[in-house]
């Protein structure tokens, strides 16, 4: 069998067949104050459920009422209210010690209170089943002098049931700090993984500037070449003739003569495709814009230049 505990369960999901008018509201405000000094009840009311999350009470009428009448004295300290629910595998048992403790309840006040006889026997004849809320198992509390002070058993009861509320109430803020604590980890680690992508980002688009800036500042490659190869310098100063047969000679004969000076096809297809763009103004220019076209390879062109005419 499941063992007993108690739950705090929330006073506005709770209902009553109980008139609240059955109690008076001196005794009601009495036990609510001591609800709200003490933190709650120490003597856990009987629950059923009736919804998904909603229950009626089924022993604790009066403690109950008490209860609403602490959360309308103050809504936050008054919120929950501990109790026992019955369930499939307990309401059997739980019932019968609730009959039992009746039973020694009205036992009780006969004793003190011979007077109340008459009213007994006129409700003794229904039976036990048939109530569905029975007497609150706590006495109201009675405004005279001479009060009869509890069994060491019953207060050492109640105070169990104290120490499983707040058990249950500890337990319950470690669960939900534990909730938050892996929540705001997650919410850092997400802040740190923004923030260095953020950074990866803000790094590459500076190196980048930076690259652009030095290649804006350096010469190209192929206008270094032609600024320092004399031969190239000499050629682009002599006569015209042979830039003007690479402008102009058929491309059979030029493709000819190309590849017998060693050039590579790729190299040749260019010369010609950019010769049928714009023609060459200068040896230098060809240089410039053929790619893969050394200075070597151009003297040696220019040293065959006799042949393309």
């Amino acid at each position: 069998m499941k063992k007993l505990l108690v739950s705090l369960v929330l006073v506005k999901k709770i209902t009553s067949t109980v008139p609240r008018s059955n109690f008076a509201d001196r005794d009601l405000e009495k036990l609510a104050q001591l609800i709200l000094e003490l933190g709650g009840l120490i003597n856990p009311i009987i629950l059923r459920r009736n919804g998904m999350d909603t229950y009626e009470i089924v022993d604790g009428d009066f403690e109950y009422y008490a209860a609403v009448k602490a959360r309308e004295i103050n809504p936050m300290k008054g919120e929950t209210i501990g109790a026992f629910i019955l369930e499939p595998e307990n309401e059997g048992v739980l019932l019968e010690q609730v009959q039992a403790l009746r039973k020694s309840a009205k036992t009780e006040n006969l004793v003190e209170n011979p007077e109340t006889l008459f009213l007994e026997e006129n409700t003794s004849s229904q039976p036990a089943d048939s109530i569905k809320n029975p007497v609150s198992l706590v006495e109201v509390p009675k405004s005279c002098e001479n009060e009869t002070p509890q069994s060491s058993s019953s207060l050492e009861q109640r105070l169990t049931n104290l120490e499983a509320q707040f058990e249950n109430q500890i337990n319950e803020l470690k669960a939900e700090y534990a909730r938050e604590k892996q929540v705001l980890a997650l919410s850092i680690q997400e802040v740190e993984n923004r923030l260095l992508q953020q950074v990866s980002l803000l790094v590459e688009a500076g190196l980048a500037n930076r690259i652009n800036e030095l290649k804006s500042e350096l010469p190209t490659e192929k206008q270094v070449l032609v600024e320092r190869i004399p031969e190239v310098k000499k050629v682009t100063s002599e006569s015209m003739s042979a830039l003007e047969a690479l402008n102009n000679l058929d491309q059979s004969a030029l493709f000819a003569n190309f590849k017998d000076a060693g050039l590579k096809l790729p190299v040749i297809k260019t010369i010609i495709e950019q010769r049928g763009v714009r023609q060459f103004t200068s040896f230098a220019n060809v240089v410039e814009r053929v790619d893969k076209l050394g200075d070597k390879t151009m003297i040696k062109i220019i040293d065959k230049w006799q042949k393309y005419s």
